[in-house]
């Protein structure tokens, strides 16, 4: 018994040898997310401006041209330094600002779910409502249009725009905050690895981002 333990631990602290690809597949998944998002709200600027500022069909937040060129800058600028491994920990603060907002004014009354459903724990009024409305649009496709073709690259659903994918992301974005940008495959361990025992600095000076 005592073996085999020795053996399991053996094998985690093998694991620890390649613990750099973690923060990395983090930063592989977030990269497009936010370069899609910041290239978007770029390209469509000036309406984006309107939606962070209409109080009626919009966010309703205050300085809508600050937050928006922020949201914009964070979102093509995380992009950026995520895919270099750059600043990781730092530009990760402003991106779960950013995500925060999100949540908070976009996700939040809409539940948790993304995407309608019925069950679950998370299902809401809203949500099963969409559902029956989802069941009465299949059997109007189903009776007059080609059901078939129209699902052959996935089943129709009902966006639910719940706070499921921003709390997702949130929760990347805090494990890149504390994990850095990952040994090896990061600029900000090349970085740390070049500077740390540079007679200019401390012995105990600790770049941010090193995954150290």
């Amino acid at each position: 018994m005592i073996d085999r333990i020795k053996k399991l631990q053996d094998a985690f602290n093998l694991s620890r040898k390649v613990d750099f690809v973690a923060p990395l597949l983090l930063r592989i998944y977030l990269i497009p997310i936010f370069w899609m998002a910041g290239s978007q709200k770029l390209g469509h600027f000036s309406d984006t401006v309107e939606w962070f500022g209409n109080s009626d069909w919009g966010l309703g937040l205050p300085f809508p041209l600050v937050m928006a060129s922020m949201a914009v800058a964070t979102e093509i600028g995380g992009a950026l330094l995520l895919t270099l491994g750059l600043a990781t920990r730092w530009i990760s603060i402003p991106l779960i600002f950013t995500m925060l907002v999100a949540a908070v004014s976009v996700h939040l009354k809409n539940g948790w779910l993304a995407i309608a459903s019925a069950n679950g724990p998370f299902a809401t009024e809203q949500s099963i409502g969409a559902i029956d409305r989802l069941d009465r649009a299949k059997s109007i496709l189903q009776e007059h249009g080609n059901y078939e073709w129209l699902t052959e690259n996935g089943p129709l659903v009902i966006l639910n725009n719940g706070v499921e994918f921003a709390a997702t992301y949130l929760i990347m974005l805090l494990a890149l905050l504390f994990m850095g940008g990952g040994r090896y495959v990061s600029a900000d361990y090349w970085i740390a690895r070049r500077f740390r025992y540079h007679p200019s600095f401390p012995r105990s000076t600790n770049f941010s981002g090193d995954g150290q």
